[in-house]
């Protein structure tokens, strides 16, 4: 389709050929400008120049340069309010306003949400397997006390320091947020570096075994406060709440000799426990029977005090008496020895009186009775 179906040879910006070459010429921009500033007088109220249309204009576009002003703070957001770069104030959750820019500048950082950074490791949603987890050996190796090489991952949570004085923070609770927002670039990097370093510092001062073992908690407990201090020196606006230790093994290239190790030790304190087994069995067997030896002599020298002191007793109420009635309490001791003596023996009377015989029938009533008694219970058992 021609640009000038009547002819004349012109292009389509009204001008002809030049050169003969006949190829496109450029536009012409002040005849464009002056197209454009035509219509937008169309379209304009009075006419462009009128006084009342530009106000309109103006008063249009102050409007909504205003309204852009208002944001929403979410609940776990805190809204920090700018003015000309300088930090303004804070406002809770909800729809707020503040200076639209390049005046004010509004940001809402997370205040109450809990971040964690792993160091050692990385979990599963990182890696293309999408299960299980990756390790890091350039941040998980480190150097014990007894120099040794351990593999400890940690995981290290955190969040917008916002704590107040009495509980530990800064001046108030504002400055935490202050500091997170303006004092550090990267606070995800600043806490695994900073809880690298810390880590190390602990392991460094521990021994392999009591860092393996039953140090797992005393060493989270200490990290997490020398975290807190590297934080705090920084002025990084970050509180520490919690560190957590996942898996504290030996290398991996040596974790088959670590086993054997640990198998053989296993072997020896089983061994230790046998021996410490059978001696205290020994040892609780000697000690009760010297217990038992030592309690027959007891008992029989007790035994024999309280006989003597019965004797002694006997004797010195015997040489009471004695001093009271000195023959009576010697017939009477006469009579006692003599019972003693001839009581178990077969005794024979003889009278020498005058007219008597000599000997003295001699009833023993006492052997007939228990003789009877026993005829008794043997007629019975015939029975």
């Amino acid at each position: 389709m021609p640009w000038n179906p009547q002819g004349g040879g012109q292009g389509p910006w009204g001008q002809g050929p030049s050169g003969g070459g006949g190829g496109p010429q450029p536009p012409d921009i002040e005849e464009m400008l002056r197209r454009g500033q035509e219509k937008f007088k169309k379209f304009a109220p009075s006419g462009f120049g009128a006084g009342r249309g530009l106000f309109l204009i103006i008063f249009a576009a102050v409007a909504l340069w205003m309204a852009s002003g208002f944001y929403e703070v979410g609940p776990k957001e805190l809204g920090v309010e700018m003015v000309f770069g300088k930090m303004k104030s804070t406002q809770p959750p909800g729809l707020n306003y503040n200076w639209p820019r390049p005046i004010g500048l509004t940001l809402k950082p997370q205040v109450t949400s809990i971040n964690q950074i792993n160091v050692g490791f990385r979990d599963a949603s990182s890696s293309r397997r999408g299960q299980g987890t990756r390790n890091v050996p350039e941040e998980s190796l480190m150097l014990t006390g007894d120099e040794n090489i351990i593999d400890i991952q940690f995981t290290v949570f955190w969040k917008i320091d916002t704590r107040l004085p009495a509980e530990g923070g800064s001046k108030d609770n504002l400055e935490g947020v202050r500091n997170f927002l303006f004092n550090i670039r990267n606070p995800e990097l600043t806490v695994k570096n900073a809880a690298e370093s810390a880590m190390r510092e602990v392991i460094g001062k521990d021994k392999f075994e009591f860092a393996r073992t039953k140090g797992r908690v005393q060493i989270a407990l200490e990290t997490k406060k020398v975290i807190q201090e590297i934080l705090d020196r920084y002025g990084a606006g970050i509180e520490v709440t919690d560190v957590q230790i996942a898996n504290v093994n030996p290398p991996a290239a040596v974790i088959d000799a670590f086993r054997d190790v640990q198998v053989a030790r296993a072997d020896m304190e089983r061994k230790v426990n046998e021996a410490d087994a059978y001696r205290n069995e020994v040892v609780e067997q000697a000690q009760g029977e010297a217990a038992q030896i030592v309690l027959k002599a007891e008992a029989y020298k007790k035994e024999k005090t309280e006989i003597a002191t019965g004797e002694a007793a006997r004797f010195l109420s015997v040489y009471k008496q004695y001093n009271l009635e000195k023959d009576i309490t010697k017939r009477r001791l006469y009579l006692d020895t003599m019972k003693e003596v001839l009581g178990n023996m077969d005794k024979i009377l003889i009278d020498n009186s005058k007219g008597g015989s000599g000997v003295v029938p001699y009833l023993p009533l006492d052997e007939m009775s228990r003789g009877g008694a026993a005829g008794s219970k043997t007629g019975g058992k015939k029975r």
